[in-house]
């Protein structure tokens, strides 16, 4: 209760160094003030916040008596490391002619015991003071510090950047990496040394993309440093594509049971990638649990917390790290550190518990002890081989001394404008709301040529080191550096890795594999499995028609209208053309009849050209009948212009010789039929109509009919011929190459005009089938005309419904068949008299007078 009282006390009476009017009396601190471990005072000072202790002993306060000190146990020599780091860069700057000329900086350090409260507490003593008396004068006199450097843990540096943040003092962390202090608007006078978490969680993501590893399972620490890094970590991933199987939160103050839990969560789990983004000693009691369980084979990514420290890598039961991989702070390299680290002694100051307390910790012994294990003072750190004494890896003192450095600067950029432009005196300080404003604009270039800037927020670049833990000779792990990280490039060239110097967990050289599903080959897409994250799914073998030319693809792609897929699904290729060619069977065998027919017919003209002179060729106009014979060879042949690769020639080639062709056709046989009638009309008493059918007019009307059809094919060809067509319609994985009719009007007046005089023909034949001759060729020719008609009848919707090739297949066949019916109906029955019956071949037998 004292402390928060005057803590409040000393906020309302302290702003900015400006003192609020107060009463007269004198203010006395009613608990125990806030002093420095550690203080060297001098013209201005620094102050510092350290978590020179792990943790801070609890106390139960009983409220009726002063509150002890608190004290802390367990010294941590990485922050022991931190503080002499900042000693030495303070003597370095007070030993520069260069740098703050005339002024010596002093410091006041605090122990945070890495607490919050603790942190608070030793913040508002650096910005208020801790006299035990405050008057209302107390605030006339320049601000405690200029600048507080600290705090290591992302949690405790929040709670300070709160408090002080309104009164302007500068706070610069060299190790709080959490996201949420880049906020501007909540820790207005906030900077640090390290990168920002937003910058290491997307870097880590874009490594894990790198690698391939989809499924993977998260640790942290519940704290701002981990719920904050994981946080940015889980969006950055999913944009990646990764998915977390499991995400644990486990924090140094829990019940083991906790530890436990998420150690069997993690045993349990699938994904072989386990992702920490702990703070150490979050970290190394669940390391303890897993080397106690003897658990391996899992692959860590380590987050700059924990990933180079030398005390776990050093640590041989923590072995199963091997193969870790993680992005660290750039090492660097400070000129004349060691030999300074290595100077510590107690006998320095004497007084100074902290230098005692260092000393029995790294020497395992007592002073005062009369034992074996008294401290003589007489050790050596040059000696010893631990993570104070290691310089090789300077990377979080880096950040300490590049701090120090930073506010050096402000400082003496601030004082030299500030003496120049005043007639201040030397003894006059600027206020903190100047020492803020300097810092924000402050460039520091080191002899490395190294460059230390910040952006808007109080950042600086985000620069980090790729470290992979591999074994070492004596058993313990080292850090091998395969590759880095820089924020300042562009997106697809900030990750550099060198994998073929990677070790892998278990010392493999093979890269593990973390996945939920496996890979779906090209020609499959990803199907979500429902009910789990988008990195499980199932791979689906693509439809017909498409394809997936990539691993893991979505989804499937149609190929464009021309292309099928392959067997495989990975890649389309041309559809298969197809047509009705001359060298498949179908062709083969349609060619073989029409030549046949075409045989036949020739066949015929020659006996009809032998016999010429016999009555039953001259018996129904012998003209006729070779005209006949020439037109059904021509129908027998343009059967073969359906056959082949469509071309825009053979398509109207084909449509015109079939119309043209059967129209010659039909009109000899009509006019055969013609002849016929009127003869026996003539065979009346007084007919004289046979005048009027000679044949002058026989020739002039199978002229005149054919004309007809060429007229009409003619105007087919000039408005709308056919022409070559690739249908896609009938088959999805094939071409049908045919013939398209241009118009369809003219396809069905041509065979509209064919079928008119066809059925012309046909009844006049069947009119005629009974007249009294020996032989009377009307009934063939009924019989001829009645196969004609049928098989184009039947034509029409077997024409309309066979698909693809089937299509000119029909056409040709029923070209055939009506020709066959017309040569063997009307030929054979002469031919056969002609051949065997050559008695009959008489005038007597054809007049029926015999």
């Amino acid at each position: 209760m004292a402390k928060r009282t005057m803590s409040l006390l000393l906020l309302m009476l302290v702003v900015d160094g400006v003192c609020v009017p107060a009463s007269a009396q004198v203010c006395r601190l009613l608990g125990q003030p806030a002093l420095p471990l550690l203080s060297a005072e001098r013209d201005i000072n620094i102050g510092a916040i350290l978590s020179l202790h792990r943790s801070a002993v609890l106390q139960n306060h009983n409220f009726t008596s002063k509150p002890e000190q608190t004290t802390c146990g367990s010294l941590y020599l990485r922050e022991f490391k931190f503080l002499q780091t900042l000693i030495f860069a303070i003597e370095e700057i007070n030993n520069s002619t260069q740098l703050l000329p005339g002024v010596s900086l002093g410091y006041k350090i605090y122990d945070s015991c890495a607490s919050i409260g603790q942190t608070i507490f030793s913040g508002m003593a650096l910005m208020n003071g801790y006299e035990e008396t405050l008057s209302d004068t107390s605030c006339s006199r320049p601000p405690a510090v200029h600048a507080i450097i600290g705090e290591s843990n992302s949690s405790p540096t929040i709670g300070l950047a709160s408090v002080v943040g309104p009164f302007n003092l500068p706070v610069i962390s060299h190790f709080a990496t959490c996201a949420c202090l880049s906020n501007r608007k909540r820790y207005r006078s906030f900077f640090r040394t390290i990168p920002s978490d937003y910058y290491q969680s997307r870097a880590l993501a874009q490594l894990v993309k790198h690698f391939g590893w989809t499924w993977v399972g998260t640790v942290r620490s519940r704290s701002d440093y981990g719920n904050n890094g994981i946080a940015e970590f889980e969006e950055a991933a999913k944009k990646e594509g990764i998915c977390i199987e499991y995400t644990e939160a486990v924090f140094k103050t829990d019940p083991e049971e906790q530890y436990l839990k998420t150690l069997k969560v993690i045993k349990q789990g699938t994904a072989r990638v386990v992702l920490a983004f702990m703070g150490f000693g979050d970290f190394v009691i669940l390391l303890r649990l897993f080397a106690q369980h003897n658990i391996t084979g899992i692959q860590w990514v380590g987050s700059e917390s924990w990933i180079t420290s030398r005390n776990l890598a050093e640590t041989k039961e923590y072995s199963f790290l091997s193969g870790a991989v993680g992005f660290a702070i750039p090492h660097a390299h400070i000129v004349g550190l060691r030999e300074f680290l290595l100077n510590v002694h107690p006998d320095q100051e004497p007084k100074n518990k902290l230098l005692k307390e260092f000393w029995e910790t790294v020497f395992l012994c007592f002073f005062g002890n009369s034992s074996s294990s008294e401290c003589t003072g007489k050790e050596r750190l040059a000696d010893l081989q631990n993570e104070y004494t290691d310089v090789s890896e300077l990377r979080i003192e880096h950040n300490v001394y590049t701090a120090v450095y930073v506010v050096a600067y402000t400082l003496h950029n601030m004082l030299k404008d500030f003496w120049s432009f005043t007639n201040s005196s030397k003894g006059e300080r600027p206020t903190l709301q100047k020492v803020l404003e300097y810092m924000q604009d402050v460039s520091v270039t080191f002899k490395t040529g190294e460059k230390v800037l910040f952006d808007a927020s109080g950042d600086p670049v985000a620069k980090y080191d790729l470290v992979n833990w591999q074994p070492a000779e004596d058993g313990s792990l080292k850090f091998k550096h395969v590759g880095a990280y820089d924020s300042s490039l562009p997106l697809e060239q900030r990750l550099k890795v060198n994998q073929e110097h990677v070790l892998w967990a278990g010392n493999s050289g093979q890269l593990p594999v973390s996945v939920c599903s496996e890979s779906c080959p090209p020609g499959t897409r990803k199907a979500v499995q429902k009910g789990r994250p988008v990195c499980c799914y199932d791979c689906i073998p693509c439809a017909e028609g498409e394809i997936s030319n990539g691993t893991d693809s979505s989804d499937c792609f149609p190929c464009d209208l021309e292309y099928w897929s392959n067997e495989s699904k990975d890649r389309c290729v041309l559809k298969v053309v197809e047509f009705l060619s001359y060298t498949e069977i179908m062709g083969i065998v349609l060619c073989i009849f029409s030549f046949i027919g075409v045989l036949l017919t020739a066949m015929v003209s020659f006996l009809f050209y032998l016999h010429k002179e016999t009555p039953i060729v001259r018996a129904n106009n012998s003209e006729l009948s070779f005209l006949l014979l020439f037109s059904l060879t021509l129908c027998f042949l343009c059967s073969l212009t359906f056959i082949g690769r469509p071309t825009e020639w053979s398509c109207m080639l084909r449509h015109t010789t079939f119309g043209i062709t059967f129209v010659l056709c039909i009109s000899c046989v009509l006019g055969k039929t013609i002849v016929v009638l009127m003869a026996f009309r003539a065979t009346l008493p007084g007919s004289n109509v046979m005048k009027w059918f000679g044949p002058l007019q026989q020739r002039f009307s199978v002229v005149s009919l054919t004309l007809m059809q060429v007229l009409i094919c003619v105007l087919w060809l000039t408005i709308s011929p056919p022409f070559p067509y690739m249908n896609s319609s009938y088959y999805r994985e094939k071409i049908i190459l045919e013939c398209n009719l241009g118009s369809a009007i003219g396809f069905w007046a041509v065979l509209g005009y064919t079928g008119l005089l066809s059925i012309l023909c046909f009844v006049l034949a069947f009119l005629a089938r009974k007249l009294p001759d020996n032989f009377n060729e009307a009934k063939f020719i009924t019989f001829s005309m009645l196969i004609f008609c049928a098989v184009w009848l039947t034509f029409i919707p077997a024409y309309v419904s066979s698909p693809g090739k089937l299509t000119v297949a029909v056409q040709i066949f029923a070209i055939l068949a009506s020709s066959f019916g017309l040569l063997f109906c009307i030929f054979a029955p002469k031919c056969f008299i002609i051949l065997l019956k050559p008695e009959k071949n008489t005038k007597k037998q054809i007049m029926g007078k015999s």
